[in-house]
């Protein structure tokens, strides 16, 4: 199949593949093909990124070693967790894939969260800085201004 690139000087009088379709059209469906594909899903993951508008709801990413998938607890879900969701904390949270039309992006609209402990990325986080720690790096008598 062409593309515009491959006729710069002489462009088609119609492209190929039919009519086009708005942005909109095209992310209904993408959700709509999303949401026939996958029902409930359970995701295990850290939270990292945690923002808490005034709204109540809670924006995050759920990571793991190498993935990330933005997510989000509506305010009234949110208020039934029996602990505070924070960065760090290994989490197996209970939702829906879906796509935020505004933005075209895909996450997890959670459901229920779950607490399965700190997160390895915490623990090595906290590890590398008890050792910096140790090796002086942190303290102030030590730091040397920055060059010009």
């Amino acid at each position: 199949m062409k593309t515009l690139i491959d006729w710069p000087d002489n462009p088609p009088e119609r492209m190929p593949g039919g009519e086009p379709i708005s942005v909109a059209e095209l992310i209904q469906r993408v959700q709509h093909a999303l949401a026939d594909s996958f029902g409930p899903v359970l995701v295990a993951g850290e939270i990292a990124d945690l923002r808490r508008p005034a709204s109540g709801h809670c924006y995050f990413n759920l990571k793991d070693a190498t993935s990330s998938l933005r997510a989000v607890l509506f305010e009234r879900e949110a208020r039934k967790l029996a602990f505070s969701p924070e960065n760090g904390l290994q989490v197996i949270a209970l939702g829906r894939v879906g796509l935020y039309a505004a933005r075209g992006d895909f996450q997890l609209i959670v459901e229920y969260l779950e607490e399965a402990g700190e997160g390895s990325l915490r623990r090595e986080y906290e590890r590398l800085k008890k050792l910096l720690q140790a090796q002086g790096l942190f303290d102030t008598r030590l730091k040397r201004p920055l060059p010009p």
